[in-house]
């Protein structure tokens, strides 16, 4: 659920006319709704409240400062991956002791400033990674809690650029090896092995795939704990589906039921990784429409809002619904809803059936809250967007939009 909704056909955020804000700070901006925000850290987080559990809200998927206070101060951790966005959730208000520190390529910087701060939790990816982070522990003095990322070898059904756990992904350490390295990191002394971890993908619109990797983890934790091994936490990631268009994703308590039905046995703490299924329906890149073309085999609509401020369609061929933010009585179009960039691959739709707009038009992308700001760019020049967010009747930037200054900023003329 949502609180974009039309009133007397405009389009709004929570109480306020989407053409308030594009009229005050301009297009393109990402708009968000905080009650949205909540609604969805609530029931996801809520949805596991039967089990001892720790959710942490999956940094990458939106690493607004605001946004990242705000659950934050709703009791949630949080998943990163890099040392900015430990600097960001510790500057939000995230407790080291709720934060675990996922990705393939910890730097050595990145370890150090993670064990001063005292994180919850290293998810460990290679036998390479977990002896680097045994000697940076040892010359911290500081002991290093470890999860191993296993790669369970689970086809989660989604874009081969996120799916995560199969034997072809650079993710974690593969099944067969999981034993093996659980043996040698027991042996390491500044590593204290605490959990086990998978993440197989997203968006992932069936329970399925969550609970096969559920359970090949529930055996491996018998066969570690054979080894005399003992964990005290799981995590089972994220990547629970959303609705773009028509998908039907299971709900948070159908993927809690049946994931916690198979983890509830183990004893253990559940971590979980949610990024999109809070934030993806959270937002909408506003947008206006330039011009209006047409070829001799398509027509355009082109529009002040490109693949460097929201990437996923070219990148992923992944589908936004894109709304009108005034509702008009028009024959519809089929069109490309195209930027200013560059690129032939730079497109918000391809094939769109749409209401015939007029030049000027605000156009809503919708369903733009995950891995739409957080995946932006300056290419072509183009500074980044604004970010607003909406509270009932009132709006705050919590973003400016950069200026061309901005876009120079740390470079100087050669004066060799």
């Amino acid at each position: 659920m949502h609180y974009f909704t039309y009133h007397h056909h405009l389009l709004r955020c929570e109480e306020v006319d989407l053409r308030e804000i594009a009229e005050a700070v301009g297009t393109p901006c990402y708009v968000y709704s905080h009650r949205t925000l909540l609604q969805h850290a609530r029931v996801i987080d809520g949805a596991w409240s039967s089990f001892n559990h720790l959710t942490c809200y999956s940094v990458k998927a939106n690493s607004n400062l605001a946004i990242l206070h705000i659950l934050a101060g709703e009791g949630l951790g949080a998943d990163i991956v890099s040392g900015g966005e430990l600097f960001r959730a510790l500057r939000a208000g995230f407790p080291a002791n709720k934060i675990v520190f996922s990705g393939v390529g910890k730097t050595v910087e990145e370890m150090r400033h993670a064990l001063r701060e005292g994180i919850l939790c290293f998810n460990v990816e290679s036998e390479s990674e977990l002896v680097t982070l045994d000697r940076v522990a040892r010359e911290e003095r500081r002991r290093a809690p470890v999860a191993l990322r296993i790669n369970p070898d689970i086809d989660p059904k989604t874009h081969p650029k996120t799916a995560t756990g199969l034997k072809t992904s650079k993710f974690g350490i593969p099944h067969s090896r999981a034993i093996a390295v659980y043996k040698r990191a027991a042996e390491l002394e500044w590593i204290d092995v605490v959990g086990i971890d998978a993440h197989i993908g997203s968006p992932i619109m069936s329970v399925k795939p969550f609970v096969d990797a559920a359970k090949r983890l529930v055996e491996l934790v018998e066969q570690i704990r054979t080894a005399g091994i003992e964990l005290s936490m799981i995590d089972i990631g994220g990547g629970l589906g959303i609705t773009y268009d028509v998908e039907e994703p299971p709900s948070p308590k159908e993927w809690s039921g049946a994931v916690g039905e198979v983890l509830a046995d183990a004893g253990l703490m559940i971590i979980t990784e949610p990024g999109r299924s809070i934030m993806g329906n959270v937002a909408v890149l506003l947008t206006k429409v330039l011009y209006l073309k047409q070829n001799e085999e398509k027509n355009f609509i082109i529009v002040d809002a490109a693949m460097n401020d929201l990437v996923r369609p070219s990148l992923y061929d992944s589908f936004h619904r894109i709304q009108p933010v005034f509702q008009r009585e028009r024959d519809a179009m089929v069109a490309d809803v195209v930027g200013p960039v560059c690129e032939s691959g730079d497109f918000l739709a391809k094939d769109r059936t749409i209401t015939r707009p007029e030049e000027g038009d605000l156009l809503a992308v919708m369903s733009a809250g995950a891995y739409g700001f957080a995946m932006s760019s300056t290419y072509n020049s183009r500074p980044r967007v604004a970010e607003v967010i909406v509270k009932g009747h009132t709006w705050q930037v919590v973003r400016d939009r950069e200026t061309h200054e901005d876009l120079v900023r740390g470079e100087r003329l050669l004066s060799l």
